[in-house]
């Protein structure tokens, strides 16, 4: 392990509560709202060249309905330099991609940035020894470790 990939360690499992749940979901605390949060990730993934497809408010589209929902934003964003080696080893996986973060506020008012786990969807669609896997799960912990910083 390289000097970078251990500090990168440290500071990820410092600066998050990481929780990989059975459906394969991430999720890490945020200390700020919503927006600011989803500002910084949609800044970060930009910087990092990755394109952004699309920003969704889903709060705004429920009050278009006359509903509430409590803050809630996703953002598809990817490239194919990380999706192409996924999708060589299962097709299948490009209906999970491009990638998705999830930021919302949950009813504690505690907002959280999500993400699905890439060994999940890489079990999902049956190539758990895809090498795509490593890169993209390094990628999207860097993201959110970025994104969710103090």
């Amino acid at each position: 392990m390289n000097l970078v990939h251990a500090v990168a360690t440290i500071v990820l499992s410092a600066a998050l509560s990481l929780n990989a749940a059975a459906d394969g979901l991430i999720a890490a605390r945020s200390p700020r709202a919503v927006k600011p949060t989803m500002d910084k990730l949609d800044s970060l993934v930009r910087a990092r060249g990755l394109t952004v497809f699309a920003r969704i408010d889903h709060a705004a589209g429920a009050a278009s309905i006359g509903s509430a929902l409590r803050p809630t934003e996703l953002l598809i964003f990817g490239n194919p330099t990380g999706g192409t080696p996924l999708m060589a080893c299962a097709q299948t996986a490009g209906i999970d991609l491009p990638l998705k973060a999830l930021v919302w506020q949950d009813a504690d008012g505690q907002v959280w940035l999500g993400y699905n786990d890439p060994a999940w969807l890489a079990e999902r669609h049956g190539v758990t020894s895809c090498p795509a896997i490593a890169n993209l799960s390094r990628a999207l912990a860097s993201l959110a470790a970025a994104a969710v910083a103090p």
